[in-house]
């Protein structure tokens, strides 16, 4: 049986996408009328085929039934609570309290300096503080629970009293439970809560929010020659399922964002393919963010143009992502990321 995904693109935004939909020529994204699209992408695994939507009545009846289908999860409203998506994108700030984290271990895991940059994160404008006291970096060791814990019990609490919504960045259901007693409002398991059986029971027993993030393998192995039939693909198979067993298991409420793990068990191949093509995460009907700053890729690409924050190509990066109608946006510098998107929906967004 032919399984079909449906990829939106051919994309319009600010004054000239509230005019496209006015006139029915375009539809928006998650009920911003500020960005929109025109063309649909048909995908199987052997085929694709773009459609203008004015075109989807004169398609067969199965192709045309599962358009529809999709096209109301990609215009509908996303709802997550705490969130207003209409003012897209949202900032995720990192914290690793961590001394060994690809980019910024050692930088905020003494005295009191982790709740310090979570307030510099908030005042420069992120909505979600992302904490996490293990390393997933390619390579990592394994960090005990005791250890995670005795890294980010303080600032756990102290962050608490900030204006933003804290998501924990874990693995282990003993950390979510912990975390959860101090207030924290989401869970990040990069392992997509594979990695320790009893982490889905931890979030049907709390009714917590959480992140579906993909990943192939372990930090200790992830990108040691990842392979994919078809990594666009296979990851939407692989949200779909999970999101069909969190059903299946009473976990029925809306407050879920899909990351599909840039770098996380990817060559640079398969992270071009999925930032390229990420608007097919859409038709599964919730929020996406991506994770891409300061990431492996961007030395790939930039050659001898490289350097330690990679801030261009991470803001490279985000800005098309917005495009594509992504809602959320994990970063560490979040202060020249928000410039950049200023001065970005200025010039395209009005």
């Amino acid at each position: 049986m032919i399984k079909y995904y449906t990829r939106v693109c051919n994309f319009y935004s600010g004054q000239k996408s509230k005019e496209k939909v006015k006139e029915g020529l375009a539809l928006p994204i998650s009920n911003n009328n500020l960005l929109s699209f025109d063309t649909i992408e048909i995908i199987t695994r052997k085929h694709k085929k773009k459609i203008h939507i004015k075109e989807i009545k004169k398609q067969s009846y199965k192709i045309k039934k599962k358009i529809k289908e999709d096209i109301k999860l990609i215009i509908g409203k996303k709802k997550f609570k705490g969130l207003n998506f209409l003012n897209f994108p949202i900032l995720m700030g990192v914290i690793n309290l961590t001394p060994d984290s690809f980019s910024d271990g050692g930088k905020f895991n003494k005295k009191n300096s982790g709740f310090h940059r979570a307030s510099y994160l908030i005042k420069k404008g992120c909505e979600i503080l992302d904490i996490g006291g293990e390393s997933t970096r390619p390579g990592a060791k394994y960090v005990s629970k005791a250890i995670e814990w005795k890294r980010i019990k303080k600032t756990l609490k102290k962050v608490r009293k900030l204006n933003a919504l804290i998501s924990l960045d874990t693995r282990k259901s003993w950390i979510m439970e912990k975390g959860i007693k101090n207030k924290v409002n989401l869970i990040n398991d990069v392992s997509g809560f594979d990695h320790d059986i009893n982490t889905v029971n931890v979030l049907k027993k709390h009714k917590i929010p959480f992140v579906i993030h993909h990943m192939q393998g372990t930090p200790q192995n992830m990108q040691k020659n990842p392979k994919y039939k078809n990594v666009l693909l296979d990851i939407y198979d692989f949200f779909e399922n999970k999101i069909k067993k969190m059903r299946s298991l009473g976990i029925k409420h809306k407050n879920i964002i899909l990351d599909p793990g840039i770098g996380f068990g990817k060559n640079l191949k398969h992270n071009m393919t999925l930032i390229n093509n990420i608007s097919i995460f859409h038709s599964l009907g919730f929020p996406i963010m991506l994770g891409v700053s300061r990431k492996r890729f961007i030395k790939d690409l930039s050659g001898n143009n490289d350097s330690k924050e990679r801030l261009g190509g991470t803001i490279s990066s985000i800005l098309y992502a917005m495009t594509q109608g992504i809602q959320i946006l994990r970063v560490h510098d979040v202060n020249e990321v928000n410039q950049s998107i200023k001065v970005f929906k200025s010039l395209n967004f009005k």
